[in-house]
């Protein structure tokens, strides 16, 4: 069944830049938000979030073997 609605301008943009840069269409962008409770504000968060670790990724910006061992340290009981 689809439905049509309609948005403001401003959150129109927003699903056009967001179904861009994840390659979903609107509608997935849509039901996503409304299905699993993925707000527009959490999914763009999401995705700035996954293009800063790719970018560090391809800049070979990893994790140091001493980075890891400091954040288990901290969280580990005892």
């Amino acid at each position: 069944m689809k439905s049509s609605f309609d948005l403001s301008d401003d959150l129109a943009r927003r699903i056009d830049l967001l179904a861009e840069r994840t390659r979903l269409t609107r509608g997935q962008i849509i039901e996503e938000a409304l299905s699993h409770g993925r707000s527009l504000a959490w999914q763009e968060k999401w995705i700035s979030g996954v293009r800063v670790g790719v970018s560090d990724a391809d800049g070979r910006n990893f994790a140091t073997d001493e980075d890891i061992a400091a954040v288990l340290n901290k969280y580990s009981p005892g």
